[in-house]
């Protein structure tokens, strides 16, 4: 009897198991990914003030799918502490535009950050790799609220999130060299988005939010200026709509 009672919870269990596994992955394949094809610009700059301090400015630009139209800008000032020679602190502010479509009304509407970062640069000598940069962000953003009225949208406030982000880059000069200050190499970088507090309504409502992976092709002007172009292949975890965006992207890094 007792070998009965074992066998039916045992099995009771893994049916129960297998059912919840069935039903994840059915959850999973069932929802729903736009495919889109956007291209983004960038700006990334450093101007060194004196040995522990310097500024921080990037300014981006990024399409709708199929390069339509201007789909949101970033403008992303802050200010490094570099504590030592690997390692940089920084808090700022980031002012967003993106645009939103309610009941077939589009406008732009705004989004404000204050973010804080670590950084942490590993130096490599005799490897392919001149560096590995690990970059920790954390992100108060403050996503604005809208509703359409005569057709625009119009602001109503805004909804706090936190996110986390991790982020991950590669240098790999084209021609191995001891001290790479001219000359093509390519890129590699992936960054993970979490939300560790999510909007009542503007954000998934779940822990995992994005990832972006990007590859690219560079040149290395001389040490204060890389041009590069390369392909980024983002996922989005969306409340109601996943989304697969392939990314084409044009960037300059200035280091004043």
């Amino acid at each position: 009897m007792r070998w009965f009672f074992n066998a039916y919870v045992s099995g009771f269990t893994g049916t129960k198991t297998l059912l919840s596994l069935l039903f994840f992955y059915s959850t999973v394949l069932c929802a729903q990914t736009d495919n889109t094809f956007t291209a983004w610009s960038a700006v990334f700059a450093s101007y060194k003030l004196n040995d522990k301090l310097s500024i921080h400015f990037d300014g981006q630009l990024r399409s709708a799918d199929e390069i339509e139209h201007l789909l949101s800008f970033i403008i992303r000032p802050g200010l490094n502490y570099h504590a030592s020679k690997n390692t940089i602190l920084t808090i700022g502010y980031a002012y967003i535009e993106n645009r939103r479509v309610i009941e077939m009304v589009s406008d732009m509407i705004p989004e404000h950050r204050i973010w804080e970062q670590f950084i942490y640069n590993q130096r490599f000598k005799d490897t392919y790799f001149t560096s590995l940069q690990h970059r920790l962000r954390l992100e108060e953003r403050f996503i604005g609220k809208s509703y359409p009225e005569n057709g625009s949208l119009i602001n109503d406030g805004s909804e706090f999130s936190l996110r986390l982000r991790y982020f991950l880059r590669a240098i790999l000069p084209l021609v191995k060299t001891d001290d790479f200050t001219n000359g093509a190499f390519a890129s590699l970088q992936n960054e993970l988005f979490v939300n560790l507090d999510n909007a009542p309504t503007l954000t998934n409502g779940g822990f995992f939010d994005q990832n972006r992976a990007y590859v690219s092709l560079g040149w290395r002007f001389n040490p204060k200026f890389d041009l590069e172009a390369g392909y980024m292949y983002q996922y989005i975890n969306g409340r109601n709509v996943n989304v697969d965006n392939n990314i084409i992207q044009l960037a300059a890094y200035l280091r004043l």
